[in-house]
């Protein structure tokens, strides 16, 4: 990008600082690509619309999901759809969708346009025009806040760059008494604001995506014109931000696909200060094929085998269609590979030329996507219980019926008659009593 293009695009992003301090509400904005072809927020190419954006079209040949817009309720996909994973071993997805409020706005719409699927992850970017916007200037982070903490399985993930005048076209021979001057600790303070941001709005479990694709050349952030120093100013800043109490921080290595400026391995700062290593992966070059970016040098293949020779978990924090256009063959396989690869979290990026939701341009990779993850949950199932045992049945108490004491059966008496006493001896030889009837005299007549 033209150095008068990015004093512009900086210019902007102050005023958009401005706004946000006035109302508590940013004003949204995308990126543009980098100059190594990648893409970040910051003011997208073309506007984007306020309104609902309109489900991509659907060409006639292919099996689509019902072609309903986003916001409105879909069927599920016929059975001829792409097949998904399994949901309990998907990895955690969402899409970058918009810098502020709007951004998570979308994430309804999108996951209804998805047939329901579960968005778990959130994902924004601190505009690093200036110190105050990297320490979290008060109003921009507190709606992605509050999104996280309305579920206990949201993931919330925020990149945050190294160094302000970030995409600001700044020389390598400043960008390297920058870098000496952060690895000095002349910049703490900054992030030790930032860490006790996050932990005062209830998300210090926050994915920091530190000075992402630090092996280009956009960036001021950028690792080429001093790798050492690089890699020491990162480690003081996570060892600053770990500092602060109550925290949960975890930390994202994340360098674009391929070797660029610089192969990113060179960058890596070590085991002991990162918690994820992260990849952006867009289809870059012109002709590049799947295969090949999965082979490349630091391409696909060996970001997974470097991660796992460190025992950390993967991440595709932006990912899309670019040089390629509308190619439904590279989203299909890299949807695949990240089932196979099970990354902690993936987030696609879109917004034109890059995605498939906000951007009608990919109408056959958009079918491709909506149909893979038409509907799905990627939370995890709850561990399987042993199934509780009823409480053995209480016996319902039964009245005791007292049993009557034997009594001597009492001769009949005839009505009508009454006993004559004539003593136990006399009874004994006749046998029983005597009576006298009182209506004898009645009787003989």
């Amino acid at each position: 990008m033209a150095t008068q293009q990015r004093r512009a695009r900086s210019r902007r992003l102050a005023f958009v600082a401005v706004a946000v301090a006035a109302t508590a509400a940013l004003t949204s904005g995308h990126t543009v690509a980098s100059g190594t072809g990648s893409a970040r927020p910051a003011e997208p190419p073309a506007p984007v619309p306020t309104a609902t954006p309109a489900a991509p079209a659907v060409p006639a040949e292919s099996p689509a999901p019902p072609a309903t817009a986003p916001g409105t309720a879909s069927a599920a996909p016929s059975a001829s759809a792409s097949p998904a994973a399994p949901a309990q071993e998907a990895p955690a997805f969402g899409a970058y969708l918009d810098y502020g409020p709007r951004g998570v706005a979308r994430m309804a719409q999108l996951s209804t346009w998805l047939g329901g699927a579960e968005l778990r992850v959130g994902h924004t970017y601190l505009p690093g025009d200036r110190w105050s916007n990297i320490e979290g200037l008060p109003g921009f982070l507190d709606v992605w806040a509050n999104w996280r903490r309305e579920r206990a399985d949201r993931l919330l993930v925020l990149n945050v760059p190294m160094m302000e005048r970030n995409e600001e076209g700044v020389p390598d021979h400043e960008v390297r008494r920058l870098l000496r001057d952060g690895a000095a600790g002349r910049f703490d303070h900054h992030f030790r604001r930032l860490a006790e941001r996050l932990v005062e709005l209830g998300v210090p479990d926050t994915v920091l995506v530190l000075g992402w694709e630090m092996n280009g050349i956009t960036y001021t952030h950028r690792c080429g014109p001093d790798p050492e120093a690089w890699k020491q100013y990162w480690n003081r800043i996570v060892t600053t931000m770990r500092s602060v109490p109550g925290q949960k921080f975890r930390f994202d290595f994340t360098p674009s696909r391929g070797r660029d400026a610089v192969p990113w391995t060179q960058c890596y700062p070590g085991d002991d200060t990162v918690d994820i290593i992260g990849m952006d992966a867009y289809d870059q070059p012109r002709g590049m094929s799947f295969d090949e970016q999965v082979k490349e040098p630091y391409g696909l293949q060996q970001h997974v085998e470097f991660a796992k020779a460190h025992g950390k978990a993967i991440s595709y924090p932006e990912w899309g269609l670019f040089r390629n256009g509308d190619n439904p063959e590279y989203m299909k396989r890299m949807l695949a590979w990240m089932d196979e690869h099970k990354p902690l979290y993936q987030t696609l990026t879109d917004y034109c030329p890059h995605g498939v939701w906000q951007c009608d341009d990919n109408p056959r990779a958009s079918q491709i996507y909506r149909s893979f993850l038409f509907g799905r949950d990627d939370r995890p199932d709850p561990a399987p219980t042993a199934p509780a045992q009823p409480p053995a049945p209480t016996p319902t108490p039964q009245p005791t019926v007292p049993t009557p004491e034997p009594t001597a059966p009492t001769p009949e008496r005839p009505a009508n008659c009454s006993p004559l006493r004539l003593g136990d001896w006399v009874e004994y030889w006749i046998g029983g009593k005597l009576c006298l009837r009182l209506d004898w005299w009645s009787r003989t007549r």
